[in-house]
């Protein structure tokens, strides 16, 4: 499979009396590089999360982040009566026994531990629903890039045909430009009357032979093409390696571009580099 480094994917649940959102974002990256926004109270997970996050992505920038939010029906305050009666009984205990001292109020009644029902929050319960939701979330993130990594396959794959169907028209139009500069060569020797020596004037149909000629050129490319069709087909991660044929492509372009003798060559020339410039924006995504 062929995987994108470009993908979103959120996840919530409710759960402990809180609503957990999951936001994992990626982009391209040269390597994998994780940043994790969350609780402080749910820092403790983060570490294995990144290694769950790297047994399954190799690049990118993933960003992901943890939204907890308390639910309505936890809202409002409880008040643990039975503690509340113990206390107020104390307080009238102590007012007989010292009537000087003054009144309580209820706001010193509620500071009183226990007067409020504030049961904790199962940290350990609410972090294993943490991970568990951060995993539904990588697989869809996962899920994402698959997608769009076999669009971008796919997007590939058609200009490496473009790349074919110029080499198929570059190779008849080159073939013969070596002898036909060599005949220009001679034509204008021979309307300008002069005598050349045989041996320099075969060392200058020589040069602008091997100027002409670009069979090389168009061979490399069409190694460097099969062997991006293989990689394409073979097992990730696929990025770099199309990262670097992208660059071999381009080489033998500039060098088909500089050799160019007459505008068709030049003009498919161009092309070459325009459509391999379009693999090459298209690989920055690919892991």
């Amino acid at each position: 499979m062929m995987y994108s480094m470009t993908a979103f994917a959120r996840s919530s649940m409710d759960a402990h009396g809180r609503h957990l959102v999951w936001e994992l974002k990626s982009v391209n990256h040269r390597f994998l590089e994780t940043n994790f926004r969350m609780p402080d109270a749910l820092r403790f997970i983060e570490h294995p999360l990144r290694e769950t996050l790297r047994k399954h992505l190799k690049r990118g920038k993933v960003d992901c982040t943890l939204r907890l939010e308390a639910m309505d029906s936890r809202a409002g305050i409880t008040i643990n009566r039975a503690v509340l009666l113990q206390v107020l009984a104390a307080v009238e205990q102590v007012r007989r026994d010292a009537p000087e001292i003054g009144g309580v109020s209820p706001l010193d009644l509620m500071r009183w531990p226990g007067v409020l029902d504030d049961t904790p929050t199962d940290e350990e319960a609410l972090a294993e629903t943490a991970i568990e939701l951060f995993e539904r979330a990588l697989t869809d993130l996962i899920g994402a890039r698959q997608r769009e990594g076999e669009m971008l396959k796919n997007t590939i794959q058609t200009r490496l045909d473009q790349l074919d169907e110029l080499i198929k028209q570059l190779k008849p139009i080159t073939s013969h430009l070596a002898n036909e500069q060599k005949a220009k060569l001679q034509q204008r020797i021979s309307d300008l009357q002069v005598n050349l020596d045989p041996v320099r004037l075969e060392q200058e149909v020589a040069l602008l032979a091997q100027r002409a000629d670009v069979a090389e050129e168009l061979d490399r490319l069409a190694i460097h093409i099969e062997e991006a069709r293989s990689n394409l087909q073979g097992a990730g991660p696929h990025g770099r390696r199309l990262d670097f044929l992208t660059q071999e492509l381009n080489r033998e372009a500039n060098t088909l571009g500089a050799k160019s003798v007459i505008p068709e060559q030049s003009q498919r020339a161009v092309d070459l580099k325009v459509i391999i410039e379009q693999i090459r924006e298209q690989v920055q995504n690919i892991e």
